[in-house]
């Protein structure tokens, strides 16, 4: 047997056939004694069996994909569940409805050096919108705002646009109650106040399309998955936030500011604030639009980017969130894959198809589960398209193709597991003449990856 030899605190065999696990303790630490030549063979055994047994092998990865999927698709439900339970004991109660006006509010504006598409959004603003501060990397002109331009020598821990943040807080102050951030792209022209008195409100977003179909229906279907945000407010955190439309009262910004590495900076934020302010969230049914990715990859990269960056600062949350992240991410990235998979399932059973991509273990049990599974899928897809009411065939081709649209959404997460970001991708803008024509898309070097 080889291995460290065991220290006399205790000793304990398990046999296993011929193959002996031994854990112990020396000096203080925990060992495990393992016979090699063993092992291996265990290894090409297993091999052999999975060549030997490939019906067994399938059932084994498509029940492994069905049930890791469900943990996340569970938790959406008692989402939607909490979501409606609240409401309902707050229409018992009526409450009154506490919100501001426009005047408590001055709008920032990031933008790296684009012009163009930032004249564009400042002159969506409402007019009552009297304060409006674009904060920018370069100097540009833009009419109806006034210009901050980052000196390129400040420098504090955050980065990008986590950093131009932190600078115009410091050296732009405001002594009204909220601060509202929007994206270079964001039309806000739907705006008339911030309905809410929380400490940070998160406006919806509906994209719009700037290039490539695929993109925009995965942005669809991502906007029905999405009416989750509605549910953060009844739970100890949000579980991310989009910095394009969200409004935060100036004195919490004071008290958490923008200064730490991140490639997420607006969720990082809203997770800082509430737990070391104890900060409330609200959610504004506004929807404010912005542009969807003008194409596949870039999409691919910016959701690399969500995922890498929350996983990065995963560990600020407490236990149960880590752990239901986790689960969320797996979920996510097993989405490049399930749907499609279970697309097949169903229509093997029903005979549609010779392939047989049904377990041998339990396979009624299975297609229930998978079925139910991609219920949930196109009812994402159903709420997007509600959400937006697009042209007739826009709803035929995102149903008809929504496991296939799933796969193109979910390929980021999958990427952004195998390979974590390491860069900080600028989708760079169009006006809406350019619109969908054209677009482009530049790279910025993030010091910050994992």
């Amino acid at each position: 047997m080889s291995g460290t030899s065991l220290g006399p605190l205790f000793a304990l065999g398990v046999e296993l056939g011929l193959y002996t696990f031994v854990l112990g303790v020396a000096d203080g630490v925990a060992v495990l004694d393992v016979d090699l030549e063993y092992l291996y063979r265990v290894v090409v055994g297993a091999g052999r069996y999975v060549l030997d047994s490939p019906d067994v092998f399938l059932a084994f990865v498509l029940w492994q994909l069905a049930l890791l999927y469900t943990v996340p698709v569970v938790f959406w439900d008692f989402e939607l569940a909490v979501l409606w339970y609240r409401n309902r004991q707050s229409r018992k109660r009526r409450l009154p409805d506490v919100g501001w006006e426009l005047d408590a509010v001055q709008v920032r504006i990031v933008t790296i050096d684009n012009a163009d598409v930032v004249q564009q959004t400042v002159d969506s603003l409402p007019a009552a919108l009297e304060d409006v501060v674009v904060v920018a990397e370069r100097p540009i002109d833009v009419d109806g705002a006034k210009v901050l331009a980052v000196p390129p020598e400040f420098e504090c821990a955050a980065a990008h646009k986590g950093r131009a943040v932190e600078w115009a807080r410091r050296h732009h102050p405001t002594d009204r109650e909220y601060v509202l951030y929007l994206d270079e792209d964001t039309d806000a022209s739907a705006l008339t106040g911030i309905p809410s008195n929380a400490d940070i409100v998160q406006f919806r977003e509906r994209p719009v399309r700037t290039g490539g179909l695929l993109p925009f229906l995965a942005e669809i279907h991502r906007i029905g998955f999405n009416v989750e945000q509605r549910s953060f407010p009844f739970f100890q955190l949000p579980f991310y936030a989009w910095g394009g439309g969200i409004a935060i009262r100036s004195s919490l910004e004071e008290q958490v500011t923008w200064d730490t590495p991140t490639l997420v900076e607006d969720s990082v934020f809203a997770w800082r604030a509430v737990l070391e302010q104890g900060a409330t969230i609200g959610i504004a049914d506004t929807y404010l639009a912005n542009q969807a990715p003008p194409s596949v990859w870039t999409m691919i990269r910016q959701r690399q980017r969500w995922l890498t960056g929350t996983r990065a600062r995963q560990e600020m949350l407490p236990f149960q969130y880590r752990l239901l992240y986790d689960m969320r991410d797996l979920g996510w990235a097993l989405s490049t894959f399930g749907p499609v998979l279970w697309l097949l399932s169903a229509l093997s059973y029903a005979g549609f198809i010779e392939l047989s991509l049904l377990p041998v273990f339990f396979p009624n049990a299975y297609l229930v589960l998978t079925v139910t599974l991609l219920g949930h899928v196109y009812a994402w897809s159903i709420i997007g398209l509600v959400i937006y009411r697009p042209p007739l065939a826009v709803w035929v081709f995102l149903l008809a193709f929504t496991p296939f649209i799933v796969t193109v959404h979910s390929l980021g997460a999958l990427y952004g597991l195998v390979r974590p970001a390491r860069t900080f991708t600028v989708t760079r803008k169009v006006t809406d003449e350019k619109r969908p024509e054209r677009s482009e898309e530049s790279a910025v070097e993030s010091e910050e990856g994992t």
